[in-house]
C-alpha cells in the first residue's frame, strides 16, 4: 500500500543521497525532512513507496499488496521543532512509536527530551489555544531550550532558571504565564497596574470609597459652586443645570423669557429679570382676583362710566358705585352711600365705592360690623380693630348680640326702601311721566324693569346694566 510518494515519470532510480530519494508526494505537497527509509541501496525499478511490517518505508511496485494494514491517526494540531542551540540534540517521540532528533511538526502527546539538560518535554494543548511544549514540574526549564518555557523572559536565579513578568504583571500558577495584575482585580470601574500591585480607579463624576474598591457618587453641585449659572441638580455620575422661572436655557446659559411678548397682561406690562409686572391704565386698579386683569377704579362720589363703545347701553361701574346719567345725559357712576343702608351698629363713615364701620368709646368692632363692649372681647385673643373698611356688604355673624337684631332687622328695612327709592330713580330717569302708569319707555307692549345691585356680595370687578 503506497503511502502517497511517487518517483517522476523522467526518473527510473531513486537517488539515496537525498532525503526522499527523489520520490515527491503525489499530493503536490513539499518536500519534508521526515523519513523512515529500510536500510540499504534502493534498486531501480520500483515507483513507489510503501510501509513495511516493521513501519519502515520501502520501495515497491505501486500495483503491490499491502503487506498488512495501516493505521490513519488525526490530531488537531501539532507543536514545532525545539532549537536547543549548539552542541544540544532533542529527540522526539510520537504516540504512533516515530522516534527521531529531526522531525518537522509533532503531534499532540509527542515527547520531547534533551538529556544533555535534563529536561522532557510533552505537546500540550496551551490554555490561551494552540499547542505547546510544557513541562509538567511548575516554572521554568532550563533557559537555553525554549526560553525555559516563560511567557516573557527567563531568568536565572541562584542557578535556577525562573520566569520573570515585565511591571503590571504576573506570574500564572504555571510559574511561566504572565498575566495582568488587573485580571482579577475587584474595581468597580477601572483597574491601573502598578508595582507588584494595582490601583482601582473611578470614572469621571465619583471617587473611590473608603475601601479602596468601590467607587461613590461626587455630587458636583456641592464639590463645585457656581458649576451652574442659577439651579444645579445633582445626578449619578454628572449635573444637570437648570434655570429659575422666567428664564430659559439658551447655548448652556439662562436667558430672560420676554412674558410680555406673549401678551399675559390686560392693559401695560413690564419685563423685569425671571418674570414680568402688568399695570394698569389711569383710572383702573389691578384687578385683586387676578393680576393680570384690570377693573375700572373711582376715587370719587362720581366718575365716568366704562362703556362699550360701540354699544352705548352696556356700561360698567366698579363696586359701589351705580349707573347713573349726568346733567348732560353722559353715563356716570355714583357712589352708593352705605352708610343709610344702616350696615354699621354705630358709627358709620361713607366712602367712594365702600364704607367704614367705627364703635364709641367703650366699644370694640367684633365683627366688622358690630360692636360689643370692651370687656367682652378681653381675653388671649387680641381685640379687633376699631375701625376696618369693607369694600363689600360685611358676612353675617357667626353669633348675634341683642343690638344686633335690633341692627339687623333696621337694616333689612333699610335695604327695601333704599331698593324701591332706586327703582323709583331708575324709572323716572329712563322713562318720562305720562298720563298713564305703565312705565313704557317706547311703543313695545313689554314692561321694563331694570335693578342694578349696589353692594356686590360676590366677589366681582364691576357690574354691568
Amino acid at each position: 500500500l503506497g503511502i502517497g510518494l511517487q518517483l517522476p515519470q523522467d526518473q527510473q532510480c531513486p537517488e539515496p543521497g537525498r532525503r526522499l530519494r527523489g520520490f515527491r508526494w503525489v499530493t503536490g505537497d513539499e518536500s519534508t525532512d521526515y523519513a523512515n527509509w529500510k536500510p540499504g541501496d534502493p534498486s531501480c525499478g520500483p515507483q513507489c513507496v510503501a510501509v513495511a511490517p516493521d513501519l519502515l518505508w520501502e520501495a515497491k511496485q505501486c500495483d503491490s499488496e499491502a503487506d498488512g494494514f495501516l493505521c490513519e491517526y488525526n490530531y488537531p494540531g501539532t507543536c514545532p521543532k525545539l532549537s536547543p542551540g549548539a552542541g544540544l540534540v532533542v529527540t522526539y517521540t510520537t504516540p504512533f512509536g516515530v522516534r527521531d532528533s529531526d522531525l518537522l511538526a509533532l503531534p499532540p502527546q509527542s515527547t520531547a527530551s534533551a538529556p544533555g539538560l535534563g529536561v522532557e518535554l510533552v505537546c500540550q494543548e496551551h490554555s490561551s489555544g494552540g499547542w505547546r511544549w510544557s513541562s509538567a514540574s511548575r516554572g521554568a526549564w532550563h533557559c537555553q531550550l525554549e526560553n525555559g518555557g516563560c511567557e516573557q523572559s527567563c531568568q536565572w536565579d541562584g542557578g535556577s532558571p525562573r520566569c520573570a513578568c515585565p511591571q503590571g504583571e504576573q506570574l500564572e500558577q504555571d510559574g511561566r504565564g504572565c498575566s495582568s495584575l488587573c485580571a482579577n482585580a475587584p474595581c468597580e470601574h477601572f483597574c491601573t497596574p502598578g508595582t507588584g500591585n494595582f490601583t482601582c480607579i473611578c470614572s469621571e463624576g465619583y471617587e473611590l470609597a473608603g475601601d479602596g474598591v468601590h467607587c461613590k457618587d461626587i455630587d458636583d453641585c456641592k464639590a463645585t459652586p457656581g458649576v451652574c449659572e442659577q439651579v444645579c441638580t445633582n445626578t449619578d455620575g454628572g449635573f444637570d443645570c437648570e434655570c429659575h422661572p422666567g428664564y430659559e436655557m439658551v447655548d448652556g446659559k439662562c436667558e430672560d423669557v420676554l412674558d410680555c411678548e406673549e401678551g399675559k397682561c390686560e392693559h401695560k406690562c413690564e419685563d423685569v429679570p425671571g418674570g414680568y409686572s402688568c399695570s394698569c391704565f389711569d383710572g383702573f386698579i389691578t384687578d385683586p382676583q387676578n393680576p393680570h386683569k384690570c377693573a375700572r377704579f373711582c376715587n370719587q362720589t362720581e366718575c365716568p362710566a366704562d362703556c362699550d363703545p360701540h354699544t352705548l347701553d352696556s356700561c360698567y361701574c366698579p363696586d359701589g358705585f351705580i349707573l347713573n346719567e349726568g346733567d348732560r345725559g353722559e353715563k356716570m357712576c355714583q357712589d352708593v352711600d352705605e352708610c343709610e343702608q344702616g350696615y354699621c351698629d354705630q358709627l358709620c363713615t361713607n366712602e367712594p365705592g365702600h364704607y367704614r364701620c367705627h364703635c364709641q368709646e367703650g366699644y370694640v368692632l367684633s365683627d366688622q360690623r358690630t360692636c360689643s363692649p370692651e370687656e367682652e372681647s378681653s381675653g388671649e385673643t387680641e381685640p379687633y380693630p376699631k375701625t376696618v373698611a369693607p369694600t363689600r356688604a360685611p358676612p353675617k355673624a357667626d353669633s348675634l348680640h341683642p343690638g344686633a337684631l335690633i341692627g339687623i332687622s333696621m337694616g333689612i328695612l333699610a335695604t327695601l326702601l333704599a331698593l324701591l327709592a332706586i327703582l323709583y330713580h331708575l324709572v323716572k330717569k329712563h322713562c318720562p311721566a305720562r298720563g298713564t302708569m305703565d312705565y313704557k319707555c317706547s311703543k313695545s307692549t313689554e314692561k321694563e324693569v331694570v335693578l342694578q345691585q349696589v353692594t356686590p356680595r360676590c366677589p366681582s370687578a364691576s357690574q354691568k346694566l
